[in-house]
């Protein structure tokens, strides 16, 4: 089969397309035709280095839809349409750039009836997947609260939007460019707030008690600002590095922490654990929302197959403002 593999560290011109094995899967794994895959900035910092050295050729991707080739428990159908995401892939075994790719089982999540095309599929499972995880179990989200996303105009933050939206919240999005404001609003924010480093009095102006809940997608560089926008008994949840290194210096519990907010990480790594089982995830409904066109596509531009660097390229650009995906 092809795959895109990576053999050293560099710019998109080190994924080479190689002919390399197919892998038999084991007993607790599924072996999947890949249709079409989502682009990720994880895939992007493996690449350069910023997750390690290669020391071994690494096929890149952690996301994928397409139809099951073989899974051994039959479990999943010959030709049923899945989705799959992490579970290892790019890191513990190959990832998602290829022809086919073997996974866990357990990372494998039937799409049930669609109209959707595999591109706009391949816009779901890991952005979608995060926010379920990051929304749902770790702030509880409630239709009629208040959602502040900082950092919306990521792929991962247009969803959060466009989920909560769809689930009765209203939504306060930033972005640090006023060129971007009309992009969150299609997508649903409710306000747009231009992002010049401190937020939270202008989100206050809004909503003067404070959001009920923030999703930090900057990470640490903007968190203490992001958490004086919280309510008493609010929560946030960081999901993103956009803003550099996951560290904050001399954190202080009782000042920089406001009475009775929570702080928590999510990370996408916990997807198709037992903590986090795929099969309870909302992503069939996701699909069905964006078929009946009841919610907006993250989808900004595909491309081919043999069009990946390129398609790196753009991502690195900060171009695209939604997500990118590769049909094959």
């Amino acid at each position: 089969m092809k795959a895109y593999v990576i053999e050293q560290t560099g710019g998109p011109e080190v994924l080479q397309l190689r002919d390399i094995p197919s892998q038999e899967p084991t007993a607790d794994e599924v072996q999947i035709r890949v249709r079409a895959f989502g682009l990720n900035r994880a895939e992007t910092y493996l690449r350069a280095g910023k997750m390690g050295a290669i020391t071994t050729p690494r096929v890149p991707g952690i996301e994928a839809v397409g139809e099951v080739i073989h899974d051994p428990a039959g479990v999943f159908r010959t030709g049923q349409r899945v989705a799959t995401a992490m579970g290892g892939m790019q890191f513990g075994r190959n990832g998602s750039y290829a022809e086919q790719v073997t996974v866990l089982r357990s990372n494998v999540l039937a799409l049930g009836d669609t109209s959707l095309p595999w591109e706009e599929l391949a816009a779901l499972p890991e952005a979608y997947l995060t926010i379920w995880g990051a929304l749902d179990k770790s702030l509880a989200i409630q239709s009629g609260q208040t959602l502040l996303v900082r950092g919306a105009t990521s792929s991962v933050g247009l969803a959060a939007i466009t989920y909560a939206k769809t689930r009765g919240l209203k939504v306060i999005a930033t972005t640090r460019s006023p060129a971007n404001a009309d992009r969150l609003r299609k997508m649903g924010a409710d306000d747009v707030i231009v992002d010049n480093g401190e937020i939270a009095a202008a989100v206050r102006q809004i909503v003067p008690v404070g959001v009920d809940a923030a999703l930090e997608v900057v990470g640490a560089a903007t968190l203490r600002d992001t958490i004086k926008a919280l309510r008493p008994f609010g929560a946030v949840s960081v999901i993103g590095l956009l803003g550099g290194p996951p560290i904050l210096e001399q954190f202080h519990l009782m000042q920089d922490l406001p009475a009775a907010t929570r702080l928590s990480f999510f990370p996408s790594g916990l997807l198709g654990t037992p903590a986090m089982s795929l099969q309870e995830s909302p992503l069939p409904w996701i699909a069905q929302e964006i078929a009946a066109q009841r919610m907006p596509s993250l989808r900004t531009q595909t491309f081919d197959f043999d069009d990946v660097r390129r398609a790196h390229s753009v991502m690195e650009s900060d171009r695209a403002l939604g997500k990118l995906v590769v049909r094959l």
